[in-house]
């Protein structure tokens, strides 16, 4: 079982150094699907994991390459202590087949917005 926990850790994170994605995407996720957790199990297994390594590797290739604003991620993320806060709250009182429902909305909507965004115009130069 260790062995498939550090896969899907090794997989994650991966895709957050590569897409910038990790926790809500695919972890919970593969959680949920993969490792049979309850979605509130899942979230709050997510949540715990995320906040030693939270992207740090990543962030420090980013930052080489001088491709993080620290002012807008600073104050992003005191919303995100707050706000995280807050959601959690409502996610311990909802039920877990609720907030299963409303996390694959969030995918679905997520992903139709990303779709959408693939086929606007994009300006000359701009990278594709």
């Amino acid at each position: 079982m260790y062995f498939l926990y550090l896969t899907i850790g090794l997989l994650v994170g991966v895709l957050v150094g590569l897409m910038g994605i990790g926790g809500g995407v695919l972890l919970v996720p593969a959680m949920v699907y993969i490792l049979q957790m309850d979605q509130h199990m899942a979230q709050g297994t997510s949540l715990f994991l995320q906040l030693p390594p939270l992207g740090l590797g990543a962030l420090l290739m980013y930052r080489k390459k001088n491709q993080v604003d620290l002012k807008a991620g600073a104050i992003c993320a005191l919303g995100i202590l707050f706000g995280g806060y807050l959601g959690s709250k409502v996610a311990i009182s909802t039920a877990s087949t609720d907030l299963h429902e409303l996390f694959g909305l969030f995918l679905i909507v997520a992903a139709a917005l990303m779709w959408h965004k693939s086929d606007s115009p994009q300006s000359p130069g701009e990278p594709r």
